[in-house]
């Protein structure tokens, strides 16, 4: 079913009333309220930054409940006098502009920002930043990647050796010493075989058909060090849907490896496409951001930020958000039913959530301080849209409630066109918030002025 936009808010107030969860009108944000219930599912077109969300698995449709929608994400260009939206006493200037599929960011020691262009197999380095809020100068580090995508300096100290990469199929690393804007040497390989499927052109027809995509194989690969620098992780997606046959062999995991790269486990398993990983700094912890499967309706199943368990396993494709049964796979695995682990943050389905960040920084008020912010890509297996965004999950002490918050807003047009998608999450040395956007092929930066 399509909807224009006054069903489509017509709709919303209807799922407000029945929820009882709101004391303000659409259009206003009010930190101090959190939508529950059926009114945490919103279109992307009417959320407002501050707007705080905690959706939990009672609150998930029957599968099917709605026909699975293909919905087409047309891309233009950024409107006139158009800017992302952050809350109250936040800044938002355009960082760099001209990018080719700007992807991952990862910020150096020094202060130097790297950002992955995975279309152009490439990555650039920028540093310093203007009044204006944009960078001051340029360079290119290294090309020739293949679908990169995660990167991470190695050791995690003030004076890294080295800048590993994860293509598609392998991790390399180059030796780098601060300061580097270009790289002084080639890569070198430290796993190899990975499993890869390249995106293919037919999604592209399919989504332009308004049919759903064909599978086509996770292709980002995303890098995280533990603490101490002794484990490596990488996040390794699922080549399909909601297969279980010998083409998700070591897929659908978060891997480990030694900094060296000689493999050690599977450290946790059953998570359809951990698109970003990240180390929490306060507890130690892995987490993850994560696009769950399709084709169960507008609803289901809801992509999520979590903790991750060591040998935890988390459905994928059996079963989701703890113990509920994939009815493509009814009967399948009972004994790993009561082992699928629920996720710590629920997030509104096919919003594509992809990097993830904790803030470390000392810009944003105290309050800011150890909460995850993360990219939502925007996806097309809902008859709204959702994503096209970036939330903050508050997190008290390293722990979540499952409350998440809409922060940086307003990347589509009113009519519903797309002229953002955010990728890339990162905490700039100066405390601000970098944040990649391919629709535009930018890099914004969120700052806080508090007026």
């Amino acid at each position: 079913m399509n909807m224009n936009k006054t069903q489509r808010l017509t709709a919303l107030v209807a799922l407000f009333t029945v929820a009882g969860a709101v004391s303000v009108p659409l259009g206003q944000a009010d930190s101090t309220t959190v939508l529950t219930g059926q009114a945490a599912f919103v279109s992307s077109l009417e959320i407002k930054p501050g707007t705080r969300r905690k959706i939990t698995p009672a609150d998930l449709p029957k599968p099917y409940a709605t026909e699975s929608a293909a919905t087409v994400s047309r891309i233009v260009p950024r409107p006139d006098g158009v800017w992302p939206q952050a809350p109250a006493g936040f800044r938002v200037d355009l960082f760099a502009t001209g990018l080719n599929q700007p992807r991952i960011i990862q910020v150096a020691p020094n202060g130097d920002v790297f950002v992955m262009e995975t279309r152009a197999g490439q990555i650039r380095v920028y540093r310093g930043v203007t009044a204006a809020g944009k960078a001051q100068q340029e360079s290119i580090y290294a090309t020739g990647f293949r679908q990169a995508y995660g990167m991470l300096f190695y050791p995690a100290s003030r004076d890294p050796q080295w800048l590993y990469v994860a293509n598609t199929d392998s991790v390399v690393r180059y030796a780098y010493k601060n300061g580097d804007l270009k790289a002084t040497g080639g890569p070198e390989t430290i796993i190899s075989g990975l499993p890869s499927t390249a995106p293919r052109e037919d999604v592209a027809r399919a989504l332009a058909a308004g049919t759903q995509p064909p599978d086509h194989g996770h292709w980002t690969r995303d890098l995280a060090l533990s603490l101490d620098g002794k484990r490596l992780f990488l996040a390794v997606g699922s080549a399909s849907n909601d297969d279980d046959g010998p083409a998700e062999n070591l897929r659908a995991n978060i891997l480990e490896y030694t900094p060296e790269g000689k493999f050690v486990k599977v450290y946790a398993w059953g998570i359809r496409n951990p698109s970003g990983i990240a180390v929490n700094p306060t507890t130690g912890e892995l987490w993850c951001s994560v696009n769950e499967r399709d084709g169960m309706g507008d609803n289901l199943v809801p992509d999520y930020i979590t903790h991750v368990e060591e040998g935890g396993f988390y459905g994928w494709p059996w079963f989701y958000m703890g113990a509920n049964q994939d009815p493509r796979h009814a009967g399948k695995h009972p004994e790993l039913r009561e082992k699928a682990l629920v996720p710590d943050v629920l997030l509104q389905s096919h919003t594509a959530s992809l990097q993830m960040t904790f803030y470390t920084g000392k810009q944003f008020p105290a309050e800011y301080h150890g909460d995850v912010f993360a990219s939502q890509h925007g996806s097309w297996n809902r008859t709204v849209r959702s994503g096209y965004e970036v939330v903050r999950v508050l997190l008290e002490n390293g722990k979540s409630t499952g409350v998440f918050e809409d922060f940086l807003t307003g990347f589509l047009t009113p009519n519903g066109d797309v002229w953002g998608r955010p990728v890339g999450a990162a905490v700039a040395s100066d405390g601000s918030l970098l944040v990649s956007d391919d629709g535009s092929g930018s890099v914004w930066r969120v700052s806080y002025t508090g007026t």
